[in-house]
Formats: C-alpha cells, sequence, structure tokens
C-alpha cells in the first residue's frame, strides 16, 4: 500500500441539492481553520459535470497534495478527483453508481434550500454521471465513514465499492452523518494532520442538521 501525503490543503464538496453554507461545510472550514490548513468549500452547480469541473478548479490554490472530503453526491465526485488526480479522499455516506438513482428523480423539483435556485433533474444529469464514473477505485486512497442507518443510501453498496478502505461504521448513523464533529480528528488524521483534542470538543459543541446530505 502505498504511503500517504500530508495534505496540503482541503476540498470539501457537499451533497446533491446542498451548499457551501450546510453545517458540515462548516464542520470542515473550522477543523482546517485550527489547523491553519488552507480550505475550499464551493458551492457546486446541480448539474454533475459542471460540479465537477467547478471542484477541479479549486485543487490548484490547494498546494501540491490536496486531501478531498465529499458528502453523499460530494463523495461519488471526490471519488471521481482522487482517481483523476492521485489524491487522497474521505468519503461520508458517499453516493455509488449515482447514475441509478438519479435516474428515479428525472423530471423532478428541487429548490436548493441554501441558495434558493429552482432547478429540475434531466436525463442529462444521468448521462453525465455516468460518463465520469471511474471504471474501478484503490481503496487504499480514502478514509470511508458509513452511518448504518442511512435510509437515503444503501451503505452495503460503498462498503463492497471501497472494500479495503480504511472504514468507519457509525452505529445508527443517518445520512446526514450528524455526528460528523466526532470524527473530524480521523478525517485530518487521514491527511497527516492532528486535530486537538481542545478544537475536536469545541465542533462537537456546534449545531448540525442530521436531515441535510450537505
Amino acid at each position: 500500500m502505498p504511503a500517504l501525503p500530508t495534505a496540503s490543503g482541503v476540498l470539501y464538496l457537499h451533497g446533491f441539492n446542498s451548499g457551501s453554507a450546510s453545517p458540515k461545510a462548516a464542520l470542515v472550514r473550522e477543523a482546517c481553520e485550527g489547523l491553519s490548513l488552507p480550505c475550499a468549500t464551493p458551492d457546486l452547480p446541480h448539474r454533475p459535470d459542471q460540479a465537477l469541473a467547478r471542484a477541479e478548479a479549486e485543487l490548484a490554490g490547494l498546494g501540491a497534495a490536496p486531501m478531498v472530503v465529499g458528502s453523499s453526491m460530494g463523495g461519488f465526485l471526490a471519488s471521481v478527483l482522487a482517481e483523476r488526480h492521485e489524491l487522497t479522499a474521505a468519503l461520508i455516506n458517499p453516493a455509488v453508481a449515482p447514475a441509478r438513482l438519479v435516474a428515479d428523480w428525472v423530471g423532478r423539483p428541487h429548490v436548493n434550500p441554501y441558495t434558493g435556485e429552482h432547478f429540475r433533474v434531466e436525463d442529462a444529469h444521468r448521462r453525465a454521471l455516468a460518463a465520469m464514473t471511474p471504471a474501478s477505485v484503490s481503496p487504499w486512497r480514502y478514509l470511508l465513514l458509513l452511518g448504518t442507518a442511512d435510509a437515503t443510501l444503501a451503505p452495503q453498496d460503498a462498503w463492497q465499492l471501497y472494500r479495503g478502505a480504511r472504514t468507519i461504521l457509525h452505529p445508527g448513523g443517518d445520512h446526514g452523518f450528524s455526528a460528523l464533529a466526532d470524527y473530524l480528528p480521523a478525517i485530518m488524521a487521514h491527511g497527516g494532520h492532528a486535530l486537538s483534542a481542545e478544537r475536536a470538543t469545541a465542533l462537537r459543541k456546534e449545531p448540525n442538521d442530521p436531515n441535510q446530505s450537505g
């Protein structure tokens, strides 16, 4: 197994129909601030190809070896970037085979709770996701965090795809992974950084929304 590099920065990718103002994005920013680590948490377009391009554009400002952290659909995008650019990544309840997932959403209207944007999922979303899905993943790159009670995505699917990855199971954890603050030290350690116990304790006291995939 290759040695993992020390992360030169962190790119956090939020989930579908979420945003940079989501609770998990805020927690990651706070953790990075405590480590004086460059961090980017961009608002991603709802179209997958545009979201990937926006995320990819952030890498240049995060040093030679950024770590990508992604939640839900953002976890899928993090995997795409990790495989394309040989990066380390931490995935929180990642979407697996998202082209199949959004096929059931085609035609459905959405309103982004953070940006107020109105949009509909189109078949173009499904085609873009299918086109960018990696043929395989390198499990050694990843830290996988799975809530065992995720009612939106089956944890078993991610377990199977990333088999061999460093994995943390959170018993009873929901799709929003509302216990993220408890696991930020593990995420930062995956990137070679030690988040202090004092800072981790402070982060646990900050609110999170268990209903958001953000």
